[in-house]
């Protein structure tokens, strides 16, 4: 019999949960709300409760199991598991994850940093085609990532590999809750998104659907943006613009580095998709290595909310 793995996708609001073939074919899926009460403690104890419910409820033994990954939030230690400034799960504190896990489950288990677990999934059953060199933007309320070189997540010195929603692509712009100016993330995240509108909002003065919203006081999304944009909004169609040559600059930055088969763009902001895609390709076509601009190319996302879970179970594979 083919043996299992366990997918665990930690968020601040819900914990989604899936098992899968040892080749990412996702059989069961299920989900329970974050109780992040009491700094979090309550967390590690719902998640080994539902795990061990779940196998019970499916008729299935321990031993069927390879083991289980999880993708968090916080700074991940990988030599002991431990997962700590978590600020949306209120885990401050370093949180002994593996061994609580290990201990409540009696199954193997592995962590790594969600943006990266997430980068994993699309690589192993997404957009990567299980290509061995892959970088993923996600783009949701900030700007996440994950890079996978030579088969291997990018960690870099103290796990702060892949931090990609910080490269400067505009010097002294926006500030940045990092503390920084002109961050990716202040341009390409949904948040940023709104306040480039904003912006260009103030400088504008033809006719515009956006602009008549904004200087109004209604509340500005970044899906309205595109929306109106795809409507041939001038002002929406001028902050596309800019949120793709913003987007295409990081990524041939990125390219240039390490030369990957593919850049996937994620997240909820890439549900504009094709549309945003092309702003981001011209951009990416111009400041990109010319070897690069042929041997890496530009994908949407594919897995929606199960790249966590298809990635985190990934990390469990090497129990195998």
């Amino acid at each position: 019999m083919n043996k299992k793995l366990i997918g665990v996708d930690l968020g601040g609001t819900t914990i989604k949960f899936a098992i899968l073939t040892d080749t990412g074919e996702v059989q069961q899926k299920w989900s329970l709300r974050t109780n992040i009460l009491d700094d979090g403690r309550h967390i590690v104890p719902d998640i080994v409760e539902s795990i061990n419910h779940h196998i019970d409820i499916y008729g299935m033994t321990k031993d069927q199991f390879i083991g289980i990954g999880m993708g968090t939030p916080g700074t991940v230690n990988f030599a002991n598991g431990t997962v700590k400034g978590a600020f949306n799960l209120n885990w401050r504190e370093s949180q002994p994850v593996q061994e609580l896990i290990e201990e409540g489950t009696g199954l193997k288990f592995v962590v790594d940093n969600d943006a990266n677990v997430a980068a994993l999934g699309e690589r192993w059953k997404g957009a990567g085609n299980n290509s061995t060199d892959v970088v993923f933007i996600t783009l949701g309320t900030g700007v996440g990532g994950g890079v996978i070189a030579n088969n291997q997540l990018v960690h870099g010195a103290v796990g702060a590999g892949g931090e990609l929603g910080h490269m400067n692509v505009q010097p002294g712009g926006y500030l940045c809750t990092c503390g920084n100016h002109g961050c990716l993330e202040r341009y390409a995240s949904a948040t940023g998104i709104v306040q480039l509108a904003q912006d260009f909002a103030e400088q504008y003065v033809g006719n515009s659907k956006l602009s008549a919203m904004i200087n109004d006081g209604e509340e500005i999304t970044s899906k309205i943006v595109f929306d109106l944009a795809k409507e041939d909004d001038y002002l929406a169609v001028k902050v596309a613009e800019k949120v793709g040559y913003y987007l295409g600059m990081a990524s041939a930055n990125v390219a240039n580095i390490l030369d990957p088969e593919f850049i996937v763009i994620g997240g909820g902001v890439s549900a504009a998709g094709d549309f945003l895609l092309d702003f981001v390709k011209n951009s990416f076509q111009e400041f990109a290595f010319p070897t690069v601009r042929e041997s890496t190319k530009l994908k949407l996302a594919e897995l929606g909310n199960d790249a966590g879970v298809i990635g985190a179970a990934s990390l469990a594979k090497k129990f195998m």
